[in-house]
C-alpha cells in the first residue's frame, strides 16, 4: 500500500457554511459558466469524462444533478451502472465501462466507476486480492488510453466524516422520500469504515497520476461541497468568456490528493 503515515495528524479545519442567498446566487451563476463551457464543448467536438467516487452518503447524487440541471439533455449522460451481470464478471473488467464513453460533443458523469474495485468489491470480497492488484496495475494505463483518445477525464472524490456518514445513513432510515437510496451495502458501510479508509488511502496513492488526479472534495457540508466542486471544475476547463473570479474554490474544500493532505486531517479517517 505504500509507505505508512507517521506523522502525527492535525484537525482539519472548519468549514463555514454559506446563507441561503449566496448559495443560490453562486449556484447560478455557476450553472450558467456551465453552460457556456457546454457550448464551447459541443461546438470544438471535445470529450469529457467526470468521475465521481466516494463513501457512501457522500453526496454524490446531490452534486451531480446540480452540475446537470441545465446542461443539455441530448449531449450529457449520467451513467450508475448496476451490479455486473455473470457475462460481465467473465469479461475484461473495463469492458462494462467503455461503451459508456463520451463521443465528441458529449459531457458523461459516472456515478460511481471502474474505481468500484479500488473501493467496495476488495472491502466487500467481491474480487480477490489478485484482481485489485491487477486492476491498481492496469488503471493508470487505461486512463492513460483514453487521454490519448481525446478525453478529458476529471476524478473527484467527495470525502466526508465518520459521524457524518452516521448522520446520514440514520436519516435515510428514516425519510420515506429516501428509502429507494438505501442498499444491503448501506448497513454494512459504517462498520467497515476502517476498510474503506484503507482501501481510499491505497486508492489515491496508486492512481492519482499526471494523465488523471484526484481530487479531493470535503463534502460534510453538501451545499459548500457543491459550490466548490463546480468552481474547481469551471476552473481547470477552458472555454471563452470563463468568469475567472467565480472560477476560484477554496484551497481547504477541494485539492489534489498529497499524502500531505491526509496529515493536515483534510482527508478523513
Amino acid at each position: 500500500m505504500g509507505k505508512k503515515h507517521t506523522t502525527e495528524k492535525s484537525e482539519a479545519p472548519p468549514i463555514k457554511p454559506l446563507s441561503d442567498a449566496k448559495y443560490k446566487s453562486d449556484l447560478r451563476s455557476l450553472q450558467i459558466e456551465l453552460v457556456k463551457l457546454q457550448r464551447s464543448i459541443i461546438k470544438k467536438g471535445l470529450k469529457y469524462l467526470v468521475i465521481f467516487e466516494g463513501r457512501d452518503c457522500a453526496g454524490k447524487d446531490g452534486t451531480i444533478k446540480r452540475m446537470t440541471e441545465h446542461m443539455s439533455p441530448r449531449e450529457t449522460r449520467v451513467v450508475a451502472l448496476p451490479k455486473p451481470s455473470d457475462t460481465e464478471r467473465r469479461s475484461w473488467y473495463f469492458q462494462r465501462y467503455v461503451p459508456h464513453l463520451p463521443a465528441e460533443g458529449e459531457v458523461v458523469i459516472f456515478n460511481r466507476s471502474w474505481y468500484n474495485r479500488a473501493g467496495v468489491e476488495p472491502v466487500m470480497g467481491f474480487c480477490t486480492d489478485k484482481q485489485h492488484e491487477e486492476f491498481l496495475n492496469n488503471v493508470p494505463r487505461f486512463e492513460d488510453m483514453l487521454r490519448q483518445s481525446g478525453i478529458q477525464l476529471v476524478k473527484y472524490y467527495l470525502d466526508i466524516t465518520r459521524d457524518e456518514q452516521r448522520k446520514r445513513l440514520d436519516d435515510r432510515v428514516n425519510d420515506p422520500l429516501k428509502h429507494w437510496k438505501t442498499s444491503p451495502i448501506d448497513r454494512v458501510a459504517a462498520k467497515k469504515w476502517d476498510d474503506y479508509s484503507k482501501y481510499r488511502d491505497q486508492m489515491f496513492i496508486r492512481t492519482h497520476h499526471a494523465i488523471a488526479p484526484w481530487y479531493v472534495v470535503r463534502a460534510d457540508d453538501k451545499r459548500v461541497a457543491r459550490i466548490n466542486l463546480l468552481k474547481h471544475f469551471m476552473n481547470i476547463a477552458k472555454y471563452p468568456n470563463k468568469d475567472k473570479t467565480l472560477a476560484r474554490p477554496d484551497p481547504l474544500i477541494v485539492f489534489p490528493f498529497s499524502e500531505v493532505h491526509i496529515n493536515m486531517g483534510l482527508i478523513a479517517h
